[in-house]
């Protein structure tokens, strides 16, 4: 080992001489006048480059002294370091997924992968809206909100997310009606039984599709395209008379009105299913399990305090100008922040939002506290069956960065189109 790092040091040594050497040659053939120039030991340039080839090389003898220290380990202990692993039996089961224990490791990632996506879809959007809304009403000019305001902030900005978890699923979600009970009579039902809130699950209905349930999508499609085309006509009645657009009125009601005579005409293509329980077998409706919304909701009320923080300072960093002009333009409240604050303050706060947006996303991990199948739920089940640890890990680390590029690169995308461009 000590012969190999030897042999990489000078190595490393000759390669560096060998660059200057290069250089003192083109010098000399190319006839250029170097009487103005520096010793080796005083050019910045030489020095830059002898840095860096320094740093270079201890780099690369740290990294092949800890990799030869790990193969060696490994050999030692008969470890494959292969992915050969991934098509074995799993051996775990995961909650309200038909996924038998049987199945491979690779389909079972998969699913964790699923389960992580879930709560990243969902939360974000949901920490964004009601962190801005916090944020807003630490502004406000009523005492009682903005100290409420504040007040949430500086309590759940100051704690572990993990607590925040923990304490909702405990304190909360646990202390639902118990769902496990034979016949689930225990279970909360209110709207005579159309949503079931247990300790476990919590479901409502969803939509079961008839004969003409394919025609009627097509025509909701349609309906949707319809809708945009008055929204866009709206917008330009606006602009040709200044009356108001009310674009928003005029679209929805396009939407439902067109999809309920369509529904009318084809004789109901759709109904609603109910969920039942029965001898413990959930069946019908949409399920959620409740470990899912006590961490998608847990991470919402954690990051929205992080968020709220971000908007009130780009509030404040709006130019007081803007304010000004929009009070003198007779707008209430909600115009201002809709029309005239808002808009430029996401400017300003989109680039830091980037940042919680990927910690919201790393966060999704402390799910395994509560037993949620998520990714690293998952993976550290699969230590618990004997499967090797340093491939899982590496995995494990691969679909963060994955999640973390994906969601760095369309933050930047939308982050370029916020931005006011010169003239």
């Amino acid at each position: 080992m000590l012969g190999r790092l030897l042999l990489l040091v000078i190595a490393l040594v000759v390669v560096a001489a060998a660059g200057l050497a290069s250089r003192f040659i083109v010098d000399r053939v190319t006839g250029r006048d170097t009487s103005d120039r520096p010793p080796p030991w005083r050019d910045l340039n030489v020095l830059s480059l002898a840095a860096q080839v320094l740093v270079f090389g201890l780099i690369v003898v740290v990294g092949s002294w800890l990799w030869s220290n790990f193969r060696d380990r490994t050999d030692d202990i008969g470890l494959e370091l292969t992915f050969d692993f991934l098509d074995q039996p799993s051996g775990i089961s995961i909650a309200d997924n038909p996924l038998s224990s049987n199945a491979g490791i690779r389909d079972a990632l998969q699913q964790g992968v699923k389960n992580t996506f879930l709560i990243i879809l969902l939360g974000i959007p949901l920490s964004v809206l009601f962190g801005t809304f916090i944020g807003i009403a630490r502004l406000s000019t009523n005492w009682l909100l903005r100290k409420l305001a504040t007040g949430y902030v500086e309590f759940f900005r100051n704690i572990p997310p993990l607590l925040v978890i923990v304490f909702l699923w405990g304190a909360v979600f646990l202390n639902f009606p118990i769902g496990a009970s034979p016949t689930a009579e225990a279970a909360w039902r209110p709207f005579g039984g159309w949503m079931i809130f247990s300790n476990n699950r919590f479901a409502f209905p969803s939509i079961v599709g008839l004969d003409n349930f394919a025609a009627y999508r097509l025509l909701v499609v349609g309906s949707i395209v319809a809708a945009a085309g008055v929204w866009v006509w709206r917008t330009r009645v606006f602009n040709n008379t200044g009356a108001p657009h009310r674009r928003a009125l005029w679209s929805v009601a396009t939407l439902v009105g067109l999809c309920v005579v369509f529904f009318l005409v084809l004789g109901g293509p759709f109904e609603f299913s109910k969920t039942t329980v029965e001898d413990r077998i959930w069946s019908g409706g949409f399920r959620m399990q409740m470990p899912y919304v006590a961490v998608m909701l847990a991470l919402v009320i954690y990051t929205a305090s992080h968020i709220a923080e971000i908007v009130r300072g780009s509030i404040l960093a709006v130019h007081r100008g803007q304010v000004e002009a929009s009070h003198a333009l007779a707008l209430n409240g909600l115009q201002r922040y809709r029309f005239v604050i808002l808009p430029q303050a996401f400017r300003i706060a989109f680039p830091p939002l980037i940042n919680q947006f990927l910690n919201y996303t790393k966060n999704s991990s402390l799910a395994v506290a509560i037993g949620f199948a998520e990714t690293t739920s998952i993976i550290s089940n699969l230590f618990g069956q004997s499967q090797p640890a340093p491939q899982l890990l590496l995995i494990l680390m691969v679909i963060y960065l994955a999640f973390s590029l994906i969601l760095s690169a369309i933050g930047n995308l939308v982050n370029r189109r916020l931005q006011l461009r010169g003239v």
